[in-house]
């Protein structure tokens, strides 16, 4: 299987796990051309503060341990550019929710399992 669907296999299966803890997906792979791209744009409607929060998701899929667990892959770099893209969204979709946050979630392979680290950058 190449790179980029095995990546394409770990957003999908990031997004059933989002799903089963109550988001509701809006869009996979949302581009905007200077800025980058969102893997998941999701609402959040159990996010405890009696509203719904738009919630940008970056995705990090690992089979192997070679290049270091998933969750090591979130840089701080890669995590502005994807709150920035989120702006650049809100800008294209006034009517979305002014409450927002960036998660991150991590496919481990090696282990079989799935981790969502929630609010990962300031927006």
């Amino acid at each position: 299987m190449d790179k980029i669907s095995f990546g394409k296999r770990g957003e999908e299966k990031a997004a059933r796990y989002l799903q089963s803890q109550g988001y509701k997906i809006l869009e996979m792979n949302f581009k905007a051309k200077r800025y980058g791209e969102i893997d998941i744009v999701a609402l959040d409607p159990s996010a405890g503060s009696g509203q719904v929060v738009l919630v940008f998701v970056e995705v990090k899929t690992r089979k192997t341990y070679e290049y270091g667990r998933p969750e090591e892959s979130f840089t701080p770099r890669k995590l502005r550019l994807v709150a920035r893209t989120g702006q650049y969204y809100m800008l294209m979709n006034p009517n979305s929710p002014k409450q927002v946050r960036v998660d991150a979630v991590a496919v481990d392979e090696v282990e079989n399992k799935i981790t969502l680290f929630k609010n990962v950058t300031q927006m």
